[in-house]
């Protein structure tokens, strides 16, 4: 089955290009240029995975963000004009799983839609081996496997698909450190479009919900659970 990809731009030229490169890579290709169409879309269609420019008009891609999440959890790779960390880390938190800065290449963009969807694929394929009770504990925070879920002193903490993998990744290896690269190809699949901003923006926002003390930054190398 082909899967449906939502572009959503305001600049028509991009969107165009960005569609027929999606469309060349075998998916189906929905546009939107603001924002009230960009949720009206996602909530008729129910795409695969939404393509998100963060500034549009009507309303931004933060609020669209927001509003399609809340409706129904979709992966989403959120585009931003400016290489602003503000912008990014507010992306993460209302569910974006990625993100790139313009200018960027097409190509990459494209190898960041496949990865995110073979990682959703991943999930989905393990998640009924999980034993529901495979349960990790890091002080007061408690990673229930099989759920999907996270919680910190007893409360819930929601966490995106990225976050929770990479979460369980270091997890699994507790005091280990593993180096930038190897989280990139592990979680993100992306190989040559590997980006250690992506990296570190998600370690910064795990950080946020779950304490600063969690992860430990190998300054040089990469990342490692306390």
């Amino acid at each position: 089955m082909r899967r449906l990809v939502l572009v959503v731009e305001d600049e028509v030229a991009i969107a165009d290009a960005v569609a027929d490169r999606l469309r060349a890579e075998g998916f189906d290709v929905r546009l939107a240029h603001d924002g009230p169409a960009a949720v009206a879309a996602a909530e008729a269609d129910e795409p695969d995975l939404v393509v998100l420019d963060v500034m549009l008009p009507g309303f931004d891609g933060i609020e669209v963000c927001r509003r399609i999440q809340a409706h129904r959890p979709v992966p989403v790779l959120m585009v931003t004009a400016r290489d602003d960390e503000t912008d990014i880390l507010v992306g993460l938190g209302v569910g974006a799983d990625d993100y790139l800065t313009k200018p960027y290449s097409i190509r990459e963009l494209a190898a960041r839609v496949h990865a995110l969807l073979r990682r959703v694929d991943r999930a989905a394929e393990l998640a009924p081996d999980r034993a529901p009770g495979a349960r990790l504990t890091l002080g007061e925070v408690e990673i229930d496997r099989g759920q999907r879920t996270v919680y910190r002193a007893g409360e819930e903490v929601h966490l995106t698909p990225i976050e929770f993998d990479l979460l369980v990744y270091l997890a699994s290896r507790p005091r280990l450190v593993q180096p930038r690269d190897r989280l990139l190809t592990e979680i993100w699949g992306l190989g040559d479009f590997a980006n250690t901003r992506t990296l570190d923006s998600h370690v910064k926002e795990l950080r946020r919900k779950l304490g600063s003390e969690l992860i430990r930054t190998v300054h040089g190398v990469g990342y490692a659970i306390r």
